[in-house]
């Protein structure tokens, strides 16, 4: 059995100018070719073209996927993986959902959230790309076992301690201490403790880490938001006095 290329076009949710431009890369080659021109796909090229689509919402590049597929030359063991990889985001999406739903249902009650239900599903290890490439396998490895290893009471409670420091940034800033002040530097000896209990036996909580830290808190949105929710300027504040508390209180 065969298909016209507008067939399977249609079928996949994709165009056949999409289909020509992966025939002329050799990703998708028509298992003939008729009389008029036309473009014609078997089974055989059906598979392969859910194999390149599964590739591409995995966020590959058409160089890379045709590399892969050139080096799986077994195609029940590559679509074994590739269906082991959808089940496993089928069951991340899940819990996205099921996470959701509970926030909705608490905040129009009006009852307390607990973090451990809001961020179930939005998976730390998503993540494991970027630890790696700042601190090595070794040091993902080890924050993920620990990470797994504090159970959801333990979890919840690092989570919240994180969001009562974070708060208490806010209310040291909007207070007028400087962030060499009394109480920002008691905020930032308990911030560095904060930051020793995380990841197994913990970081060294080094000079240059806590400096280095601070300066990321300022540099990427995604960290400063964390602090910059309790007023604007906080994360500077942060990292203010993250380092002056290290260069007075730290060593390398």
């Amino acid at each position: 059995m065969e298909w016209s290329i507008q067939e399977v076009a249609r079928k996949a949710g994709t165009t056949s100018r999409t289909l020509r431009h992966y025939g002329d890369l050799g990703l998708l080659v028509p298992s003939r070719v008729g009389s008029n021109g036309y473009r014609y796909y078997d089974q055989d090229a059906l598979v392969r073209l859910q194999r390149i689509l599964l590739l591409r919402e995995l966020g590959l590049s058409l160089p890379a996927i045709k590399d892969v597929l050139e080096g799986q030359r077994d195609t029940g063991a590559a679509l074994r993986a590739h269906l082991r990889l959808l089940e496993l985001e089928q069951a991340r999406i899940g819990r996205q959902i099921a996470s959701v739903r509970t926030t909705l249902h608490r905040t129009e009650e009006g009852r307390e959230l607990m973090a451990e239900e809001v961020f179930d599903g939005f998976d730390h290890t998503a993540h494991e790309r970027e630890v790696t490439e700042r601190w090595g396998r070794a040091a993902y490895e080890e924050g993920d076992r620990w990470w797994r290893s504090l159970g959801e009471e333990g979890r919840r409670a690092f989570l919240d301690e994180h969001e009562a420091i974070a708060r208490d940034w806010g209310r040291v800033r909007e207070a007028g201490a400087g962030p060499g002040s009394e109480q920002a530097q008691e905020l930032a000896r308990r911030h560095c403790v904060w930051l020793a209990s995380s990841g197994g036996t913990g970081p060294r909580i080094t000079r240059s880490y806590v400096i280095g830290l601070g300066e990321l808190y300022v540099a990427d949105p995604r960290f400063g938001k964390n602090y910059d929710r309790y007023g604007d300027g906080t994360a500077a504040f942060v990292r203010d006095a993250l380092t002056i508390h290290a260069e007075h209180r730290l060593s390398d």
